[in-house]
């Protein structure tokens, strides 16, 4: 109760915040779970994350929740995939980020949840866990969603968190759960475009635009073959730096 009653306040100065702002809920199943998204819904926030979820109906039920309480379409949802039901059932829960109706736009992975559940070794290099991280990656492009990496326990190891994120731009997610302000800056630097990654995808985009390019599936530049695969990549990655101010 005093969880959401200081929610509320916060929500309420939000107008001199300039961040987006995400509520995590207890589980549905448990006996807080309906009562906390009620009230998270209420503060309007630009997402909740729903915990635990390990089938497509848990994602709905929540929407219809939302629904029902005339909550706005941009209030959308964010979904914990920490489970080895959800691992398994992954394709379908991110099938659900292809239905606006559904307000899903984000997996997290939860893999604190995920070495517990499973008993897998909890290795340095996330030798065990790389699978199904990988998985992740899969489902959520496939469904048009964002994707965090899970958290990062050592908090006070800045070098170790550093390769970790590292690790996971590098297999395709899109930014990582903290736990500590310590962890900001070298998680930006990861998942931040480089200032040579945004040059190369302006030089792609400038190629493609110039008018003996136009309506070409493929041309050249610096020797090297460019599709128009290419040039959505590079303006992905331009709105990326765009909005990380890279």
């Amino acid at each position: 109760v005093s969880a959401r009653q200081k929610l509320a306040g916060i929500f309420a100065d939000r107008r001199n915040l300039r961040c987006e702002m995400v509520v995590r809920i207890n589980p549905l199943s448990s006996e807080w779970g309906a009562k906390d998204l009620l009230a998270a819904a209420r503060c309007e926030p630009d997402a909740i994350l729903l915990p635990k979820v390990d089938t497509p109906r848990d994602v709905l039920e929540a929407g219809d929740v939302l629904d029902d309480n005339f909550s706005p379409d941009a209030v959308k949802l964010w979904a914990m995939i920490e489970t080895p039901k959800a691992l398994l059932n992954i394709g379908p829960i991110a099938e659900l980020g292809r239905d606006p109706a559904s307000r899903l736009v984000c997996f997290v992975a939860g893999t604190n949840d995920l070495v517990k559940d499973t008993g897998i070794l909890p290795a340095p290099d996330r030798r065990y866990l790389t699978p199904w991280l990988m998985q992740m990656v899969l489902a959520a492009r496939a469904g048009g969603l964002d994707l965090l990496d899970g958290v990062f326990n050592d908090f006070r190891n800045l070098d170790a968190f550093a390769r970790e994120c590292t690790q996971a731009a590098a297999m395709g997610f899109d930014g990582k759960s903290l736990i500590h302000p310590t962890q900001i800056d070298a998680a930006n630097r990861a998942f931040a475009p480089s200032a040579e990654a945004v040059a190369e995808a302006r030089a792609v985009k400038d190629a493609f635009a110039l008018a003996e390019n136009a309506g070409r599936q493929v041309i050249a530049l610096n020797g090297k073959m460019l599709e128009r695969l290419h040039l959505a990549q590079a303006e992905k990655l331009l709105a990326k730096a765009a909005a990380s101010g890279a």
